[in-house]
């Protein structure tokens, strides 16, 4: 019987130890967490004993920790991207707007019929030139969303292209270009989104025409089950493009014929084209500057 005793009161002295011991570490761990979350701290928790769950409840409290500090970290360069965004487009939306102010005062100013339809008709592509900025921002600030995806049907990739093509027909004509076609024939399916290669396309073939010479080449074609699109332009001073960072934002290679330009187009395209699982690439040979646009077939 005084064996039973001395075993039980060590036993309580035992578990009364452990019970202070733990509570003196969840004091410890208590205030290691609120000072973390008040310092924003990088630091983790330690705790000197792992009994009784508390090893498990220290390293639980390590992930979610971990985890805060990499979503405010995505939040913090998301925001500082955002402020990129804003003022590389203030900078780039102030020039037309203030080119704009200069034609009004010159058409309020002259009598001359011509001069004024001449001044009108600056106003107007300056006009466009904004919308065209402002709809850039939109769609990328619409693709930077996590929550935005583009939904995927089956779509005629060749369809959408020879419309894209002679939909810029006159844009062709007013750069004096005449742009090489060669274009398989019949439909080549795959798995897209109308609007969002429309915009694609758009994209790209502007970036010919308005940072391109006169000699285009563009050729459609089914390679190994992918449906390619490959437009190869002359360019001027191959020496100012930076291949690797074409579908970077705001990357402009030609600043002196950028200034419509909100530098958005090809950092779209590509954002696009990953939604539509498809690929994009850029390429620079001597003077011959190529994109190119792969997606899988799918047969109907």
């Amino acid at each position: 019987m005084t064996w039973y005793v001395a075993v039980s009161l060590s036993a309580l002295v035992v578990m009364s130890y452990l019970l202070v011991k733990v509570r003196w570490q969840m004091r410890k761990l208590e205030e290691q967490l609120r000072f973390v979350q008040d310092k924003q701290s990088d630091g983790i928790l330690v705790s000197d004993i792992r009994i009784l769950g508390i090893g498990k409840l220290t390293d639980s409290l390590n992930e979610i920790l971990q985890k805060q500090r990499s979503n405010r970290q995505e939040w913090v360069q998301k925001e500082k991207r955002l402020v990129q965004t804003y003022t590389n487009l203030s900078h780039d939306i102030r020039t037309p707007l203030t080119s704009l102010d200069g034609y009004f005062q010159l058409l309020e100013d002259t009598e001359d019929a011509k001069e004024r339809t001449r001044y009108l008709q600056i106003i107007q592509e300056r006009i466009h030139a904004l919308r065209n900025m402002l709809e850039e921002l939109f769609t990328y600030t619409k693709l930077e969303s996590r929550s935005y995806e583009v939904p995927l049907t089956k779509c005629d990739f060749g369809a959408l292209v020879k419309e894209a093509l002679f939909s810029y027909y006159n844009e062709w004509q007013k750069q004096q270009m005449e742009p090489q076609l060669q274009l398989e024939e019949g439909a080549l399916w795959v798995l897209g989104n109308d609007q969002a290669m429309r915009r694609v396309l758009q994209n790209v073939i502007k970036n010919v025409w308005e940072h391109g010479g006169r000699h285009v080449k563009i050729v459609l074609s089914e390679q190994e089950g992918e449906a390619c699109l490959l437009v190869q332009n002359e360019v001027m001073h191959p020496e100012y493009i930076d291949v690797e960072r074409i579908f970077e934002r705001f990357y402009k290679a030609d600043l002196a014929r950028s200034t419509t330009s909100s530098g958005l187009g090809m950092a779209i395209a590509r954002q696009l084209v990953e939604q539509m699982n498809g690929q994009i690439t850029a390429d620079l040979q001597e003077n011959i500057f190529s994109i190119c646009l792969q997606f899988v077939c799918i047969r109907s």
